[in-house]
């Protein structure tokens, strides 16, 4: 049984070099383009958080996963035209010499928040799809991360048992072209019930040695706890548990594995096949990257 174990965080990249003000990276995503370069988007905004006027994907490029990164222009701004309230959580694909970018726009009301679809064929310039929104889901429904798996490719995101709220779930859907999704399986529901926010955020799965790995995060039980009693507490705020399951579209508490000290945690693999395990977010300063074992 494969266990994840992250060694030592190191930041590689801050958004706020060259800025008067601190700027944060969220939820974001990791991808290396056809000329050999890495490229990394993600949520970004000027301190204090606001997640609601996060409307720009930040942009940085490196010849090399560790760096150095250089700032480039934000990879996409928010449309109105296009139904994009926000810009949440990108993930993006490799696919028919195509790169397949799915993020979270908001959305009229959070019981229908919007998961959206852009396309590049360098990685620089995106461009939407006609088949926007992909998914329409609540609370709140965001965080996409695609993968393919037996013969389809599945979307998990974070949503609530119900639009209008409940439990805390991890959700999938199914697709065989990446533009048409289908289902609505309910993969991993917390025990913890509400609306905004949630345990079950930035849903990244790897598979290892035949079993299926889900990362999510953060502890939003003991955060909430610390901050109803006026402290604030970065560890449940950086904390992603780590799930194991022969399934992939099944996953209970029972079967927690691991936890790692990371917002946001995304699994990266290098040229070399050596694993890393981001962590970011609002107050951290930036991006960091941490050795990932499988013991």
């Amino acid at each position: 049984m494969p266990r994840p174990l992250a060694g030592d965080f190191e930041r590689i990249y801050d958004p706020s070099v060259g800025e008067r003000e601190s700027w944060y990276i969220n939820d974001h995503t990791f991808f290396r383009g056809r000329d050999g370069t890495w490229h990394l988007i993600g949520i970004t905004h000027a301190e204090p958080m606001a997640p609601f006027d996060e409307v720009d994907f930040g942009h940085a490029t490196a010849q090399n996963l560790r760096g150095p990164w250089t700032k480039q222009h934000h990879a996409l701004s928010a449309s109105i035209a296009a139904g994009e309230h926000h810009l949440w959580a990108p993930h993006v694909i490799h696919h028919e010499d195509l790169f397949w970018m799915f993020y979270c726009a908001g959305g009229p009301s959070p019981q229908e928040y919007r998961i959206h679809l852009a396309t590049s064929e360098d990685g620089w310039k995106w461009h939407r799809h006609p088949a926007n929104p992909l998914i329409v889901d609540g609370y709140e429904a965001r965080d996409p991360m695609v993968v393919w798996i037996d013969g389809r490719w599945i979307m998990y995101y974070t949503a609530t048992e119900s639009p209008a709220g409940g439990h805390h779930i991890v959700a999938a859907a199914e697709s065989t072209d990446l533009a048409r999704w289908e289902g609505r399986h309910i993969v991993y529901r917390d025990q913890l019930q509400g609306t905004l926010g949630g345990p079950t955020e930035s849903p990244f799965v790897v598979e290892c040695d035949g079993e299926f790995h889900l990362f999510i995060g953060p502890d939003w039980e003991k955060l909430t706890a610390a901050l109803d009693a006026g402290n604030d507490d970065p560890a449940a705020y950086r904390r992603t548990r780590v799930f194991e399951s022969s399934n992939p579209l099944s996953f209970d508490l029972d079967g927690q594995i691991a936890t790692i000290d990371a917002h946001a945690a995304e699994v990266i693999v290098d040229l070399d096949g050596s694993y890393w395990v981001s962590h970011c977010g609002w107050g951290q300063g930036g991006i960091y990257l941490a050795p990932l074992f499988w013991s």
